[in-house]
């Protein structure tokens, strides 16, 4: 059956109606302010030191960036982690850098400045980064009492993260001593409750958590969310140019996927990396399924790179290249978190292999989107700007492992050629159909593809995840997403019943799946293309130049509910330009076709009822913008 396009007019709420969330604004409500049009670059200095740090180790590290030739491959920003500080000054609040590692910060008058060293580091043509949590209190603090160059003074004195004194820090580290970047932690808020060691023998005030990590029911979202906005706005108050980078750092807790996009830079999805294969997959999981969540000024981050460390070691090249593809693919930040003066030629190349690095830079900025997912391989798909396609194809496993790419996974035509060059090797070559390949345990090979499009003069909206954002997802509930690889954490090894799903996200919107990872499927048909959302969505499509969206639309086979029924509308720059009728559960797809000539935003909404929203799946299927 076929749904004819409706124009209809807006409505307008009745005075004092709360405001309905999934009514059309014309706007994009991702964030676009700061400098990350790209995912940023550089290098990090906790995975090197922790709080070990020093004015010599960022300097040594800023210039063999520079001389390497990795500063021109795109790393520019020189992040300084915990571990800087001294104390919070009470007779201003001033915070007081630790002068005996960073000796330049001297000043006149007592005083403590980093201007120098951003002066410095600005000369050789890079970017400075600086590290704060939005609690009293650091996460070294908190969580690592007995690494080096901890805060001094009284308990007052010690308190040098941003709550209350967000204003005043945040003038501080970017109109005064002239940073680029601020990556805002959350231990503060999270590790001094009454049940702390920490509370217990006097060291730091109580702060009532707002974050408990391991279940979302006892998180206040809302106070968490608001204490980020405030650091937002400080930093467009200070930095009327908007040159700066703000890095919100909460593991993927307190729903952050949900809004962290709407404010951030970047977002980690994930505790911290270390240097194990384990923990690599756990952080590289949490970003597989929010493609939708990462655009332009706002990117999912798994945290810093550990190539050099561990299993990504100079003894475990396969490794360390199936971490950095694997960032770069999903768009990640790439920062460096190694002790540079120990790198040998091959990590360095690694590190600089520009094929890889133009992928993360990508000016398209669209995250690689899963094409096959299993326990042992996995293929991930790339739209690039200039209509190439790349892709990875990772062996997550321990023994060799033989995997058929076919042009279907990067939806090109499978009766015509397929163009590839593998990234690794430089090395040419084409296939029909489908090409059969070797990979070794651990290894990620990665290529470049160019073909003849299976939806010719138009695009899926599910390869340009980048201009599609779900501004209101249809999830009432956060969930944490069980779909992650489970580590065993390092810092806490077998102790416990072992990790449990902690990362929110379970039934956000995705690209070819439904929002719990199934094939699209409606009324027994698979649909190859689309978007899989929960009823009570509202998605936001940037429009570049497409005069018509069309869409195969249903109730998704994922729903249990029988008596389900989904209104589906499109709306171009605020005006409604088709409705669907309301399509039952285990009815067929109905199509949606719509002019969008001239309209630079477009907005899908699926209504539901008969049932809890979010327990309706509903699709997109095959959603396209066509010439």
């Amino acid at each position: 059956m076929t749904a004819l396009p409706v124009l209809l007019g807006l409505t307008t709420p009745a005075a004092g109606a709360p405001a309905d969330p999934l009514a059309p604004t014309g706007r994009w409500s991702a964030n676009t302010e700061g400098q990350a049009a790209l995912p940023p670059m550089g290098w990090n200095s906790w995975n090197a030191f922790y709080t070990d740090v020093d004015e010599e180790k960022v300097i040594a590290s800023a210039r063999i960036i520079v001389d390497s030739g990795l500063a021109a491959a795109g790393y520019r920003y020189i992040n300084i982690d915990d571990g800087w500080w001294l104390q919070r000054r009470q007779s201003d609040g001033r915070l007081v850098i630790r002068t005996n590692r960073f000796p330049s910060a001297v000043a006149s008058g007592g005083r403590t400045s980093f201007r120098p060293l951003t002066d410095r580091l600005h000369g050789m043509g890079l970017k400075a980064g600086i590290y704060s949590d939005i609690g009293r209190n650091s996460c070294g603090q908190i969580f690592t009492p007995n690494f080096v160059n901890q805060p001094e003074g009284s308990i007052a004195e010690r308190e040098i993260g941003l709550y209350g004194h967000i204003d005043q820090d945040i003038a501080l580290y970017f109109a005064e001593w002239g940073f680029d970047y601020i990556k805002v932690d959350g231990c503060g808020i999270r590790g001094l409750g009454p049940d702390s060691d920490h509370v217990k023998k006097g060291d730091y005030r109580l702060f009532a958590p707002l974050i408990d990590l391991n279940a979302l029911s006892r998180t206040d979202i809302p106070a968490v969310k608001d204490l980020y906005a405030q650091v937002a706005g400080a930093l467009r108050r200070h930095n009327p140019d908007g040159d700066y980078v703000f890095s919100i750092c909460l593991w993927g807790s307190s729903n952050v996927r949900a809004w962290a996009k709407d404010m951030g830079n970047v977002s980690r999805t994930s505790d911290d990396i270390t240097a194990n294969w384990s923990r690599m997959l756990t952080n590289f999981d949490t970003t597989v399924t929010r493609a939708l969540y990462a655009h332009p000024h706002g990117w999912n981050d798994p945290d810093m790179l550990f190539v050099g460390s561990g299993d990504f070691d100079a003894r475990h090249m396969t490794e360390a290249r199936s971490h950095f593809a694997l960032w770069a693919m999903v768009n990640a930040p790439l920062l460096i978190g190694f002790d540079l003066r120990k790198a040998n030629a091959e990590q360095m190349a690694l590190l600089g292999n520009r094929a890889l690095i133009a992928l993360n830079q990508d000016p398209a900025g669209h995250q690689a989107v899963p094409a096959y997912l299993s326990d042992d391989i996995q293929i991930f798909v790339k739209t690039l700007a200039d209509g190439e396609k790349a892709v990875a194809i990772f062996n997550r496993g321990l023994a060799p492992a033989e995997a058929a790419l076919t042009a279907a996974h990067l939806k090109w035509r499978g009766d015509r050629p397929v163009a590839m060059t593998d990234l690794w090797t430089g090395k040419r070559s084409a296939f029909t159909g489908e090409t059969k390949l070797s990979l070794a345990p651990h290894e990620t090979l990665v290529f470049r593809t160019r073909g003849e499009r299976v939806l010719p003069g138009g695009v899926y909206l599910s390869e340009t995840p980048g201009d599609v954002n779900p501004a209101v997802d249809g999830i009432l509930v956060p969930r944490a997403d069980p779909t992650i690889h489970r580590s065993v954490i390092p810092w806490t090894g077998t102790h416990g019943a072992g990790e449990q799903p902690q990362y929110g996200g379970w039934g956000g919107a995705q690209p070819d799946r439904s929002p719990f990872g199934d094939p699209l499927r409606v009324a027994g048909q698979v649909q190859d293309s689309g978007i899989g959302v929960l009823a009570g969505s509202r998605l936001e499509v940037r429009n570049h130049g497409h005069a018509r969206f069309a869409a195969e639309v249903g109730v998704d086979d994922a729903t249990m509910a029988k008596a389900a029924r989904v209104t589906f509308a499109v709306y171009a720059d605020g005006r409604e330009v088709a409705r669907s009728r309301a399509v039952r559960a285990g009815e067929a797809a109905v199509r949606i076709a719509a002019d969008v000539r001239g309209a630079k935003l477009v907005e899908l909404v699926a209504r539901g009822e008969g049932a809890a929203a979010d327990s309706i799946v509903a699709s997109w299927g095959g959603a396209r913008l066509l010439d």
